[in-house]
């Protein structure tokens, strides 16, 4: 016996579908009246200022709430301990208890992390892929939940008062140009270091290459001037090839941080303006966007070190091949 058919749409009955949208177009309608777009359209039809958003007024310098130790605290820096506490306590939930047959949130766990980890193995193969999972996913895990956390509602709104001016509590610490530029460290560092430990002292040779240029002056000395100085042109080439590798590899750490910092910061004032302009309605759709930006950006930042580490471990004699 066939089963009742299914009315509505994505499992919803009509009349909870219009419910839906008539509370959603009144959402939109009263938040164009409250914001200074319909005021200035339509005028002030005497909606409560409650409704109203004040004017935005971004600044990118994170103010300091107090010291710790003489080290300066930021509202960045409490929402990044926010993001590392809440990841902490999520995976300690998840695995405390861990099941056989994993539950919804289980579930959804291993898949984030098999999916890092199949991602980990594609682009580095089976033994080093192993090896930076660890360091891919705590990049990509904090990136991207300190571009989330900062969506949530209420998150930017607690204020606090230091020395007779109001601040912001919490703000997003990918917003901050230090939380990046500290991730691009950490970044550059972890490629620096296994090239090393993979490659030893040849993984200088990118950097530092003089070696045809010191044989060449020692094949003029040694009476070979013509094969002495035709190598001479090569043996600058290597030098001038080595400075460009170690230029872009300081370069790096510039493009991580400001691709990262102007990314967030940029999507932290379009929400801010958007929820100025057309409050309670506009705002909410720009969320969407946001938390796929906060998931791109993750995944660039990651994904770029992966391939730069996999780059790393791989001497040059096997890239010719």
């Amino acid at each position: 016996m066939a089963g009742p058919k299914k009315r509505g749409c994505l499992g919803c009955s009509f009349p909870v579908l219009i419910i839906v949208v008539i509370i959603a177009l009144a959402i939109l309608v009263i938040g164009f009246l409250a914001g200074p777009l319909g005021k200035n359209i339509v005028g002030d039809i005497g909606l409560p200022s409650w409704l109203s958003v004040p004017a935005p007024e971004p600044h990118l310098p994170a103010p300091v709430l107090f010291h710790v130790l003489g080290l300066p605290i930021t509202n960045t820096v409490i929402a990044g301990w926010v993001t590392v506490i809440f990841l902490v306590l999520v995976s300690w939930l998840i695995t405390r208890r861990m099941k056989l047959v994993p539950g919804k949130l289980q579930a959804a766990f291993e898949f984030i992390l098999g999916w890092i980890y199949d991602f980990c193995k594609s682009v580095a193969g089976e033994e080093y892929g192993r090896k930076f999972f660890p360091v891919i996913c705590t990049i990509f895990l904090f990136v991207m939940f300190n571009a989330w956390l900062s969506l949530i509602p209420g998150f930017g709104s607690i204020e606090i008062i230091v020395h007779g001016h109001e601040y912001e509590l919490l703000r997003g610490a990918n917003t901050d140009v230090n939380t990046p530029l500290a991730i691009a460290l950490v970044s550059f560092v972890f490629v620096e270091y296994y090239g090393l430990k993979t490659l030893g002292i040849k993984y200088l040779r990118k950097f530092i290459n003089m070696g045809g240029f010191f044989r060449s002056i020692g094949n003029v000395f040694r009476g070979k001037p013509k094969k002495g100085l035709s190598g001479l042109f090569s043996g600058f080439i290597d030098i001038f090839v080595g400075g460009l590798e170690t230029l872009s590899e300081l370069i790096r750490i510039v493009s991580f941080t400001f691709r990262l910092f102007g990314n967030m910061t940029a999507g932290e004032i379009l929400i801010m303006v958007a929820a100025f302009l057309i409050p309670m309605a506009i705002g909410w759709m720009v969320y969407g966007l946001e938390l796929f930006i906060g998931f791109i950006q993750a995944l660039v930042f990651s994904g770029l070190t992966l391939a730069f580490a996999a780059m790393a471990v791989t001497s040059h004699e096997e890239e010719a091949h």
